[in-house]
């Protein structure tokens, strides 16, 4: 089995993700890249001595079985970079992670409808309401929303997705034994127990150190087809994606804001360069040329769908909730047919039932 060597590569803190394919791609089979000899590795042009040093010294100290166990026993999910369910997205970028460790269902999102939402940790009540209002109106499609569970906009996305019944992959800085913002720790759990995915590209070990919160933000928009900037000062880590994304080939689109607001300085220099404007979910869904039904013409396309009989129910209680009786009493229909075409509607979820025993459209 070859992935406790690709596993064992990502537990060395010394090396990275560039090393490691650089090796794998020199070998073409991983298990020889581990067991190269200190020879070997000095004919491989470009390879960084100082690391392969380190990665000869650290690799003789490693129990792979245990390397790997504590991966597994933890209940943490990979992929590594030869898989064929890792993301084909990933490995367009130029620095690829070579192992993503995940928790939560990342099968279920759909990562060929991907958005990046990115901004400042500090944001204001504008930039929040803008962002949950854009996600808000994403609702019904498959969308997935992509961001990198920091505080402030990050947090703002992946709740509005989460709300909203879309998808959401948070990318984060760390291994799994660390949650941070610590103040996220119910946002992992949110999106692990059926939300999305948390994904990272780091050994569970390792720690939130500041240099990785750029190296996660080219993984947060590699694995987005385009990348939303909601407020971002000019000199910002949402800045930083926003850049990562146009050398990615990724659409860029920003969020306007207020002038006065310094957040905003880095989103008018992104649209003086170029960046889109993105004002409400349809924006996104033209710049990337999705055709997605909203849920509201979903549900405009199943109501035209019913018979007589449900159409008459649902125009009766469009303006208000009403009891069964009611209901029978304008539609005429039978009690035991009307009973059979109420429980219809409400798994269609056209209808609902209130807590005073009336039928409300939803």
């Amino acid at each position: 089995m070859n992935y406790k060597y690709w596993i064992g590569l990502s537990s060395i803190e010394q090396i990275d993700s560039r090393f490691i394919l650089k090796l794998y791609e020199h070998f073409g089979n991983i298990e020889k890249a581990f067991n190269v000899s200190k020879a070997e590795l000095s004919a491989i042009e470009g390879l960084s001595v100082k690391k392969a040093e380190n990665f000869l010294k650290k690799r003789d100290e490693l129990d792979l079985d245990k390397v790997y166990d504590r991966v597994v026993s933890n209940g943490i999910k990979f992929y590594t970079y030869e898989d064929n369910q890792y993301s084909s997205m990933l490995k367009e970028i130029s620095d690829p992670p070579a192992v993503l460790y995940y928790k939560g269902d990342l099968e279920s999102c759909n990562l060929e409808r991907t958005v990046g939402v990115v901004g400042s940790r500090h944001c204001t009540r504008q930039g929040r309401d803008s962002v949950k209002k854009i996600i808000k109106e994403l609702a019904g499609t498959d969308v997935c929303v992509v961001s990198g569970l920091a505080a402030g906009i990050d947090t703002i996305a992946h709740t509005a997705a989460l709300d909203n019944g879309i998808k959401t992959v948070g990318v984060i800085a760390s291994g799994f034994d660390f949650v941070y913002p610590a103040s996220n720790k119910k946002l992992y759990e949110r999106i692990e127990n059926g939300g999305g995915a948390v994904v990272t590209e780091y050994y569970p070990t390792f720690e939130p150190l500041r240099y990785r919160f750029p190296q996660r933000n080219r993984i947060v928009s590699g694995l987005s087809k385009g990348v939303v900037v909601a407020e971002a000062a000019l000199r910002s880590g949402a800045l930083i994606t926003a850049n990562l994304a146009l050398e990615q080939g990724r659409e860029l689109l920003c969020i306007p804001g207020l002038i006065t607001n310094p957040n905003t300085a880095g989103v008018y220099k992104l649209i003086k360069d170029g960046a889109g404007i993105v004002t409400c979910a349809e924006d996104i869904l033209n710049a990337f040329n999705w055709e997605l039904l909203s849920s509201e013409t979903k549900q405009n396309q199943e109501i035209d769908n019913l018979d007589v009989d449900e159409k008459k129910i649902l125009y009766t209680i469009n303006i208000e909730p009403k009891t069964f009786d009611e209901i029978q009493a304008e539609t005429k229909i039978n009690t035991e047919k009307l009973l059979g075409l109420l429980t219809m509607l409400e798994l269609k979820s056209l209808i609902t039932q209130t807590a005073d025993d009336r039928y409300k459209k939803e």
